[in-house]
């Protein structure tokens, strides 16, 4: 297997490291490589939240920090980031490791003047707040405390009881120590602050970028780890090597990797691709390249539709949403996988892309003609997924979507349905329903769209429509959920739908807000 050098930023300084395999994952990289034992391995499968880490990239004139699952992300992906593991928060000699580095106290320690405390807030609110029960998933939690206090505190705000809760959700304690590490969120800005050196660390992350632009892949030498910048080089990697496993937030190849043990001796990184990390606010559609994060497509989604927010959340924990994108999970094509449904209900189309006789080709289809089968789809060899169109709202229209999972938080659906009614003069003038985990693919329910449009919005109307709904699709029965459990759902989400329509309340989770504990 070929092997490449990878370079990235920690503790102020650039690293280098050489040979490593392109399916080698973060994880492993730092506790078997680096020796960074403090980073956990809990699940393998971007779950637990144990491995999580945070990275840093430039974004406009500034730094993104995003908290990630280090086990299901790979190595070369950190390359040209700024990394940190939960060892580069504090030292032992009463200097945060920044001095020299990164983070620098940006205010004396008025409590302990003469010692300066050697933790970051995010370890000392977890002491202070008895938030480590057994201690295993700590650094995890302490990690993605990190990436909060980066993204609010250090930005000039708050943490409330809801976000710390929104933002920790990929992370679990099965001590069930949830209520002091919530605890500890909201204390973390209360107590001495602690800010990383973003001029020094955007001007080594601009030279490192600098650096990493002129070394262009040589095609023509089979590169093991191939993550072109410019559209035209990824489209002509993507041609020259179409057996390379294409990867995007690598959240589903992570899991291959870890579970299944499959080798890949080489791999094409679609998320340095810079065209396709755009969010595009096009006149009549919203233009969502294949390389942007769950979390930044999510956002402009829900700046479009604000009932999106709850469902957004629970896609997955947020180190999952921080890695993994959109065209990655609709291209993978899960049955089960949420974004299908929702963008089908949206009425979106993919766009697929190509390099053909020295030029670009592409195609567009409505998204639910993009699958053929169980995780098959009509992409040819040298196509990818390049971007999702999605219609803006107009007026008269109503859009839910609903998760059915064992768990709230950070969980696979047993069933997903969105619906999208588009309502004039009191009769509904189109509908568009998207549902996932009753097929081999994600599916529109034509028939159930048929009997809603033209009808008025009476109760006899959705009764109806949820008798077709439940009619239309033979659900299997499987780990998550029975075949009955589905179709009885199926129908009861269409009767929840229409009471929602009615504006009742105290019958989704919505409606509940958690109490702020002092």
């Amino acid at each position: 297997m070929h092997t490449q050098n990878i370079q990235f930023i920690r503790r102020g300084q650039i690293v280098s490291l050489g040979n490593v395999a392109p399916d080698r994952t973060l994880l492993d990289l730092l506790r078997e490589d680096l020796g960074c034992t403090g980073t956990k391995e809990g699940c393998g499968e971007g779950d637990c939240g144990a491995c999580t880490v945070v990275t840093a990239e430039i974004e406009g004139e500034g730094v993104r920090y995003r908290a990630v699952n280090s086990c299901i992300r790979l190595a070369h992906s950190i390359n040209g980031l700024a990394l940190w593991t939960v060892e580069d928060l504090a030292s032992s000699d009463g200097l945060h490791p920044a001095s020299t580095d990164t983070l620098h106290p940006a205010q004396p320690d008025t409590l302990h003047p003469a010692q300066p405390d050697t933790l970051h807030p995010a370890q000392r609110a977890m002491v202070d707040c008895h938030g480590s029960q057994c201690g295993f998933c700590t650094p995890g939690f302490v990690m993605s405390l990190f990436g909060m206090y980066q993204n609010h505190v250090c930005k000039g705000r708050s943490i409330t009881r809801e976000l710390a809760q929104e933002e920790l959700s990929g992370n679990l304690c099965r001590c069930t120590g949830y209520r002091p590490i919530l605890d500890a969120a909201q204390a973390m800005s209360s107590l001495p602050h602690v800010a990383v050196d973003e001029i020094s660390l955007l001007s080594k992350l601009k030279l490192l970028e600098q650096s990493l632009q002129g070394l262009t892949a040589d095609l023509a030498l089979k590169p093991a780890y191939m993550a072109p910048t410019t559209l035209p080089a990824f489209l002509q990697a993507r041609a020259t090597y179409p057996q390379a496993q294409l990867v995007a937030g690598c959240t589903d190849v992570g899991l291959w990797i870890n579970k299944q043990h499959r080798q890949f001796a080489q791999v094409l990184d679609v998320t340095r691709c810079a065209p396709l990390r755009r969010v595009e606010h096009r006149t009549n559609h919203l233009a969502i390249g294949a390389a942007v994060t769950l979390a930044d497509a999510f956002a402009a989604l829900v700046d479009l539709w604000p009932q999106l927010k709850t469902f957004s959340n629970r896609f997955a924990g947020l180190t999952v949403r921080n890695s993994g994108t959109l065209g990655g999970n609709v291209a993978n094509g899960s049955p089960i996988g949420d974004s299908m449904p929702l963008l089908i209900a949206l009425g979106a189309t993919v766009v697929l892309m190509s390099w053909r006789e020295g030029r670009l080709c592409e195609r567009e289809m409505p998204i639910e003609k993009l699958y053929t089968g169980y995780r098959k789809n009509v992409m040819a060899a040298d196509e990818v997924l390049g971007w999702i169109k999605v219609p803006r709202p107009v007026t008269g229209q109503h859009l839910r979507a609903y998760k059915i999972s064992k768990r709230f938080d950070d969980d696979i659906s047993a069933v997903c349905l969105a619906i999208h009614l588009h309502v004039e003069n009191g009769l509904i003038k189109h509908a568009s329903i998207g549902v996932g985990g009753v097929a081999a693919t994600p599916v529109r329910a034509i028939k159930t769209e048929a009997a809603l449009a033209g009808k008025t919005r009476e109760k006899s109307t959705f009764d109806h429509a949820a008798i077709v709904l439940q009619a239309e699709f033979q659900p299997i029965s499987d780990m998550r959920a029975s075949a009955a459990y589905r179709t009885q759902v199926l129908g009861a989400l269409m009767q929840r739908f229409w009471l929602e329509l009615q504006g009742v309340q105290g019958i989704n989770l919505e409606r509940f807000g958690l109490e702020e504990m002092a």
